[in-house]
C-alpha cells in the first residue's frame, strides 16, 4: 500500500518540496489549497513563518471540531482531536502573531458572546429583585437560571476554575497562553502533583470530577476536550523537563513547531491580495458552526467517523513500523514520545479529513487514504521535532565543559578522537568515558566497536 504512488501523493510531496526550499519544514500539503493559500500570503506579506502560522491553524482546527467528532478505529476506541502544542523559538521569532491570527475566530465568537452573557446577567439580577407574583405577571420564570457565558478560550485558570467552565462548555475549550511556561509553572500551585495529573487524563479524554468547597455538588465531565497551544523560548524547555515530567510522559504529549531556520522577520511592502482574515474565519465557522448532539442527561454524543478499509491498512501498516524502530532505540523517552505519535497520527487523521470537510474538499462520513498519508506525513514532522527538543534539552543540562567537547566532537568519531578532544578541554579519560556512556542514545550512538556517531 505505501509503496502506491498516485497523483496527490505526488502533488503533495511537491508542494512540502517547495515549503522546504524557503525555510519551512511543516507539511502544509496536508491542508487544502484554500489553507495553503492562507498560509503563503501571510507569511510572503506578513512574515509569519509557514510552521508557525500551519500549526497554529492545525490547533485551531482541533479546537473547532471540538467533541462534535471522533475518529472510530474500533468499537470501544475512538479518539478525539485534542492536541497539546508548543511553538519554540528564540525572543523575535514571530510565534506570536502567527498564533493569534490563527485564533482570532475564537477571540470574535467569546467577546460577542461575553457582551451577550453581560446584558442577560443584568436581566437575571433584575428578575432576582421581582417578586414571585412580578415574575408571574411578566411572563418570567419563578426561578430564574443564571445565564451561561458561552466560549471557546480559557487562559490562567485553576484545574477547578476550568472544570467549571468546561461543564458549560461541553463541546470543548482550548486553553491559550502566549507564555506557555506560565501553565507549566503554575502547576504545583495549589496542590503539588494534582494539576500535572488532571492535564494527563484530559490528553486522553478520561472522565474528570471536581468537587467544589462552595458546593455540595461534584462537577462530573464525561468526555473532556481541552486543547492546550502556546509559545515558548529553548532556553525555558527545560521547565518542561522538570520533576517527574519527562518520567510520567507528560513531555511526551506535547508537540513542538521549532523552526529549521531562525530568522529575525524583515517587513514586507507586499499588500494581501485578498481579506486572509475574512478567508479564515469563514472556514473555521463551518467547523465551530457544527451541531453538537446530547442525550437526555446532557451529555455530549459524538459522531464516529470510521477509516476506509484502506486508509486504515495503511496507518496500521505505518503504525507497525514505528514500532520496529521504538524496540530497537536505547533512548526510553523516545520510546515514549514514539508511542504517543501513534495516539496523535489518529487524531492527525481526524483534523485532516474534517480541514478537507470545512474547505468542501472531502466528506465527513468516512476517513479516507489522503488524510491517513497526510497525517503520516505530519506524526514524522512532530517526531522529527521530538528528536530536536530532546536534543535541546540535553544541552542545556550540559556544564559548561561538556557543551564546548560535544561542540569540538566531529560528527564521527573513535574513541581514542574523542579522549584526546576531552583532554584537550579538561576532562580525564576516565570521566569522558563515563559521560560517553550516560549519554549513548541521547548525544550519541555507537556506530560499531570503538566508533561513534554525535546524533
Amino acid at each position: 500500500m505505501s509503496d502506491k504512488i498516485t497523483p496527490q501523493l505526488v502533488l503533495d510531496k511537491a508542494i512540502d518540496h517547495c515549503t522546504a526550499i524557503t525555510g519551512g519544514g511543516f507539511p502544509i500539503s496536508l491542508y487544502p489549497s484554500k489553507i495553503q493559500r492562507i498560509i503563503r500570503e501571510v507569511n510572503d506579506c506578513y512574515g509569519f513563518p509557514v510552521d508557525y502560522v500551519a500549526a497554529a491553524m492545525l490547533a485551531a482546527v482541533s479546537v473547532a471540531i471540538g467533541n462534535t467528532h471522533l475518529a472510530r478505529m474500533k468499537e470501544g476506541w475512538d479518539e478525539s482531536a485534542i492536541l497539546y502544542m508548543a511553538l519554540i523559538g528564540r525572543p523575535g521569532a514571530n510565534k506570536s502573531h502567527p498564533l493569534s491570527f490563527a485564533m482570532r475566530p475564537f477571540v470574535e465568537h467569546d467577546y460577542e458572546q461575553n457582551r451577550i452573557y453581560e446584558k442577560q446577567y443584568l436581566e437575571y439580577l433584575e428578575q432576582l429583585e421581582m417578586s414571585r407574583k412580578e415574575r408571574a405577571e411578566k411572563g418570567i420564570e419563578v426561578c430564574p437560571r443564571e445565564p451561561v457565558r458561552r466560549r471557546f478560550l480559557v487562559s490562567d485558570i485553576t484545574p477547578e476554575g476550568l472544570s467549571l467552565v468546561h461543564s458549560q462548555n461541553r463541546r470543548g475549550l482550548c486553553l491559550l497562553s502566549d507564555e506557555l511556561s506560565a501553565w507549566v509553572k503554575n502547576f504545583n500551585r495549589y496542590n503539588n502533583g494534582s494539576e500535572e495529573q488532571f492535564w494527563l487524563s484530559v490528553f486522553s479524554a478520561k472522565p474528570t470530577m471536581s468537587d467544589r468547597k462552595s458546593s455540595r455538588n461534584s462537577i462530573f465531565i464525561k468526555r473532556p476536550f481541552i486543547s492546550v497551544i502556546g509559545t515558548m523560548q529553548k532556553r525555558i524547555l527545560s521547565e518542561l523537563a522538570k520533576g517527574e515530567r519527562s518520567a510520567n510522559g507528560f513531555i511526551d504529549r506535547i508537540l513542538f513547531v521549532l523552526l529549521r531556520h531562525e530568522k529575525s522577520t524583515r517587513w514586507s511592502m507586499k499588500q494581501p491580495t485578498f481579506d486572509v482574515a475574512a478567508e479564515w474565519q469563514c472556514i473555521l465557522s463551518r467547523l465551530m458552526e457544527l451541531e453538537c448532539a446530547v442525550d437526555q442527561n446532557n451529555d455530549i454524543m459524538p459522531v464516529s467517523i470510521p477509516f476506509s478499509d484502506e486508509a486504515m491498512s495503511r496507518l496500521f501498516e505505518w503504525q507497525h513500523k514505528l514500532s520496529d524502530i521504538c524496540d530497537c532505540e536505547p533512548n526510553e523517552t523516545l520510546v515514549g514520545i514514539y508511542c504517543k505519535l501513534q495516539i496523535y497520527a489518529i487524531r492527525f487523521c481526524l483534523i485532516i479529513q474534517m480541514a478537507r470537510w470545512a474547505c468542501n474538499d472531502a466528506g465527513k462520513d468516512m476517513i479516507d487514504l489522503i488524510s491517513v498519508e497526510r497525517a503520516i506525513s505530519l506524526a514524522e514532522y512532530f517526531k522529527e521535532s521530538a528528536v530536536k527538543v530532546q536534543t535541546i534539552l540535553k544541552e542545556l543540562s550540559l556544564t559548561a565543559q561538556q557543551l564546548a567537547i560535544v561542540s569540538a566532537l566531529p560528527q564521527e568519531f573513535e574513541t581514542g578522537g574523542g579522549i584526546a578532544v576531552a583532554m584537550e578541554n579538561g576532562m580525564a579519560e576516565r570521566t569522558f568515558m563515563e559521560f560517553l556512556k550516560n549519554n549513548l542514545g541521547k548525544l550519541f550512538q555507537k556506530s560499531s566497536h570503538g566508533k561513534y556517531i554525535k546524533l
